[in-house]
């Protein structure tokens, strides 16, 4: 390699340019995502340079040294093969346990011919999460029992959802929640009955239609409930969502909906697996952040 090759921090303007080839590589990312996951955590985005020259980059978000998730790794084609991404990945890695507190997980979602490469740095497999296409071409029907309990996900209190979130997600994460449910081009909603939220889903505009993330319920008839108010939002064009495999109740639901599965990758953890309720995950926010 070139004695030029530097790792390091990205700036914002870099992130652009990441996303970007993230567009490029069909991962379809969200249309205000760079914003938001620097918002989340600006010390993630870590950049490999050649001869001045931007050629990979990825991210390595710590969520309060509580859990870290690493995502977003991308080198340009013409500079694969050539040992940078391996060197780029292991730098990552490091970079992100000296960001966490001893002992804490580090989680992935990683393309499925990746996987034997990644368990080599001690990653080891969970289970699959499925990107599940549907072309919404009307509003979904709703029930009129369930629908009247779904409401603005800004009129349920902050810390209802924090608590709420942290079931699903292995740490908290205010800074991203507080972006991610008022983000532009998006609609955010809760499932709020007698005081208590039993569920919550965020869709968001995209390169291509909309994707929900995340799917968030108690049960199968919320996630109805709230699946059809967010498809609604996609009307006209294609609408995805990342299914868990290891919540049989989300593979039941994507195949009640006749959604196609279009693409997967692999969960794998570093260090102990989380503890979440798997049963209420019905679509996982993001393979860039977890």
């Amino acid at each position: 390699m070139s004695q030029a090759f530097e790792i390091r921090n990205m700036t914002r303007s870099e992130v652009d340019e990441l996303v970007a080839w993230a567009a490029g590589e069909g991962w379809n990312p969200g249309l205000h995502d760079a914003k938001l996951f620097w918002a989340t955590d600006p010390e993630a985005f870590i950049a490999a340079e050649l001869d001045g020259e931007l050629i990979g980059g990825g991210a390595i978000t710590s969520y309060n040294g509580e859990f870290g998730f690493m995502g977003f790794f991308i080198v340009r084609p013409e500079f694969r093969g050539r040992g940078f991404g391996n060197t780029l990945w292991h730098a990552r890695r490091q970079r992100l346990l000296d960001r966490l507190r001893p002992g804490a997980s580090i989680g992935m979602d990683g393309v499925f011919d990746m996987q034997s490469y990644y368990a080599k740095g001690g990653f080891v497999f969970s289970h699959r999460n499925m990107r599940f296409r549907a072309e919404i071409t009307e509003h979904p029907a709703t029930s009129s029992d369930d629908d009247k309990y779904v409401v603005p996900l800004v009129n349920v209190p902050f810390d209802h959802l924090l608590d709420y979130d942290r079931n699903c997600f292995p740490a908290p994460r205010p800074n991203f929640l507080k972006g991610w449910i008022t983000q532009p081009d998006a609609l955010a909603l809760g499932y709020l009955r007698d005081g208590q939220l039993n569920g919550y889903g965020v869709v968001r505009r995209c390169g291509e239609g909309c994707k929900i993330g995340p799917l968030f319920a108690n049960d199968t008839a919320v996630a109805d409930a709230l699946y059809a108010r967010l498809a609604g939002f996609a009307v006209g064009g294609p609408l995805f969502l990342d299914a868990p495999e290891n919540n049989p109740a989300a593979m039941a639901f994507v195949a009640k909906r006749e959604m196609v599965e279009v693409f997967g990758c692999a969960r794998m953890y570093l260090g102990p697996f989380p503890d979440v309720a798997h049963g209420r995950i019905f679509g996982v926010t993001t393979f860039e952040l977890g």
